[in-house]
């Protein structure tokens, strides 16, 4: 068996639960990568071994902007995306800043909460990555604004001269 196999799969699962997601659901991913809802359903089912085919990634990534599957294949291979060069990024650095304690609060709730008996059940670590997904969701737009910020020569946070 192949080392971290597991882990990786399971990843692979939270990755493309939160695209679902992101595309508005099952059904509407249904739709969106023309396979029917009981297949995007065991794709999206936590339990079911199922992960997504190709061009149904490329279908919901597209249609989302979002290439979080993409980037977990990528990263279980040892490697990684770069972009080519940051743009500016139109966002606001001090919201970004606040909503990523507010996700790294709730990820330590999760974590206090399903610690507290010694035990994490599977339910309990499911929810734990749901909220560390929140958490890498932020923390990614919150790079993307930080990048912005330094390819434009720096932002003003607070009015002033």
């Amino acid at each position: 068996m192949v080392p971290n196999a597991n882990a990786r799969h399971f990843l692979l699962k939270a990755k493309q639960r939160d695209l679902i997601a992101a595309a508005g659901g099952i059904e509407r991913a249904a739709m969106i990568c023309s396979y029917s809802k009981s297949v995007v359903g065991r794709w999206y089912n936590p339990d079911s071994p199922e992960l997504m085919e190709l061009p149904a990634i490329f279908a919901l990534e597209e249609e989302t902007g979002r290439f979080d599957m993409s980037e977990a294949i990528a990263s279980s291979r040892g490697r990684r995306f770069a972009e080519d060069e940051a743009t500016p990024v139109n966002g606001c650095v001090m919201s970004a800043h606040a909503e990523t304690v507010v996700r790294m609060g709730e990820l330590m709730t999760e974590g206090a909460l399903a610690f507290a008996d010694g035990q994490l059940t599977p339910a309990e670590s499911q929810r734990i990555d749901r909220a560390l997904s929140k958490v890498e969701a932020g923390t990614a737009e919150y790079r993307k604004i930080l990048a912005g910020a330094r390819a434009s020569g720096g932002l003003k946070i607070v009015g002033g001269e």
